[in-house]
């Protein structure tokens, strides 16, 4: 990894977002359609809250035990992502070195990290599979 690679080098910015009243069921097409595991959750461009694929398959198992997966859809399409989402997410600049980063998501066991500016804008995320490309890249 280069010694001084800042994250805003890394992240990946072409992002799918979502807004606090869009509903479950709209969020697990989004994931499925862009083959993601995490959705941001803005309000006015700015990062209030984090959807992971994890978190829908928590709801689907202890919500729909005993229920099918029709009547899983419908109940999804009535639940807002703000009943659902992390409030309290652990963000990162743009300007903090990659290692740090690296750090962050190894310690808490994250699947990513939303990059902020310091008003809360959110400028991008750094995943795991971003340090896998990079990984990649610097392989011979």
């Amino acid at each position: 990894m280069p010694r001084h690679m800042k994250v805003r080098e890394l992240m990946s910015t072409d992002l799918v977002t979502l807004t606090e009243d869009e509903t479950l069921a709209h969020a697990e097409r989004c994931m499925a359609r862009g083959r993601i595991r995490h959705l941001p959750v803005l309000r006015d461009g700015k990062l209030v809250g984090l959807l992971t694929h994890r978190d829908l398959l928590a709801a689907s198992f202890s919500i729909f035990a005993e229920v099918n997966r029709d009547e899983q859809r419908r109940v999804f399409a009535t639940i807002p992502v703000k009943e659902l989402m992390h409030r309290d997410v652990v963000t990162i600049g743009p300007d903090v070195p990659v290692s740090e980063a690296a750090r962050v998501l190894l310690k808490n066991k994250f699947g990513c990290l939303p990059v902020i500016e310091e008003d809360g804008t959110l400028l991008g995320l750094v995943t795991e599979a971003d340090f896998l490309r990079l990984t990649v890249r610097l392989l011979p």
